[in-house]
This record gives C-alpha cells, structure tokens and sequence, in this order.
C-alpha cells in the first residue's frame, strides 16, 4: 500500500482532488493565466507540454516519490494550479511540498493558503508525518516569504543543486516543519485565513 493514497481534500470553496490527464486542458489555461512558463525560477509547463507533465507526475506516483493534485475552484470547477507531496520518504514518515503554482489571477488570494492548511493537516494528522519539508529556488523570493509566513524553519542552501529551464545551475533553499511545530502553524494559516476573508 503506498504510503499517500488517492484523497479529496476540500476547504473554502477550493478542492485538491488527483492530478489526472483529464485536468490537461484546465492546467494549461491556469498556466496561461499570466504565461507562467516565463519566469526562470518556476518549472511550469509550457501550454504544449501540459500532457507531458501530467504523465510525469503520474508516473511519479506510481512510483511513490510523488503525488500531485489539481487544485480546483469548487463554485465554477476552474483548474487553478496544482501543488502536492513530493520526495516521500515512508520510513522516516517524511514528505515535501511542492511543484505549486497557480494562475496570475489566484496568486496572493486565500487559494494558497488554503491548499498548504489542507496538504498540512493531510501529513501530519492523516499520514502521522514527523516533518514536511519544502525546496525553492534561491532567487525565488517570493516562494521563500511564503514558506516562511507558514513557520517553516530554513535549513540551509543546497548549493549548485538543480538545473533551471534555462540550463543555469541553482541554489536551492530548504525549509522544514517538524510535527511538534504544527499546531502553531495551523493557528498561523487560519489567521491568515480569515484576513484574506475579510480583504476579499
């Protein structure tokens, strides 16, 4: 039995349901939604390679190293993005977050926050992980700033890690969160939460 099995998540109005090649057309008009391929320190597919993509996240799966969810908007079913567990490591009850992106027009919206309350609360109180840790890219600040409002603790720089789609090495920031931690996170999340409630 794999370690993450198939699950529905739903919270808010958002549902993180199971990546699957039926979200293809969806995925590439939430990657077009601000022509996310663009930016050097993401790894969105272009519109083309969004079947690709797909396929590799399942064959990820199979695998047990990954499982990806598409992230939908439960009032008009939209694709807004995906995210997931990545790097699981079922003996030490581990996983990371990550391969998250979402359409220009959800970014800084309740979406996100809701996504990492649901994918949180599914490792550590589902799955009874010790630690979920996250990787961004060094120059991705902007990842970094939101990993960090979740109370995740900086680890270290993986330096010369990982090629960019630019063929450019990166630096890669690593962060964690221990179970222990967790329940003043969650408090952390639902704060920011109900601001997005009330700025919305």
């Amino acid at each position: 039995m794999a370690f993450v099995e198939p699950v529905v998540l739903r919270l808010n109005g958002v549902r993180l349901e199971p990546l699957a090649l039926a979200h293809e057309d969806g995925l590439a008009a939430a990657a077009a939604d601000g022509q996310l391929w663009r930016l050097r320190v993401t790894s969105v597919p272009e519109p083309q390679e969004t079947r690709l993509y797909i396929e590799n996240a399942l064959e990820m799966r199979a695998q047990g190293s990954r499982f990806a969810f598409a992230v939908i908007d439960e009032a008009c079913e939209r694709v807004l993005g995906t995210t997931g567990f990545h790097d699981i490591a079922p003996a030490v009850r581990r996983v990371e977050i990550g391969y998250t992106w979402y359409g220009q027009s959800v970014q800084r919206s309740h979406v996100n926050t809701t996504a990492k309350l649901l994918l949180l609360g599914h490792a550590f109180d589902t799955l009874g992980c010790h630690v979920v840790g996250w990787r961004t890219d060094h120059f991705n600040f902007a990842s970094q700033r939101a990993i960090e409002r979740l109370g995740a603790k900086k680890d270290g720089v993986l330096r010369g890690h990982a090629l960019r789609r630019d063929g450019t090495i990166r630096d890669t920031v690593m962060y964690s969160l221990r179970a222990g931690e967790w329940p003043e996170s969650r408090a952390q999340l639902l704060s920011l939460m109900e601001r997005h409630a009330q700025t919305a």
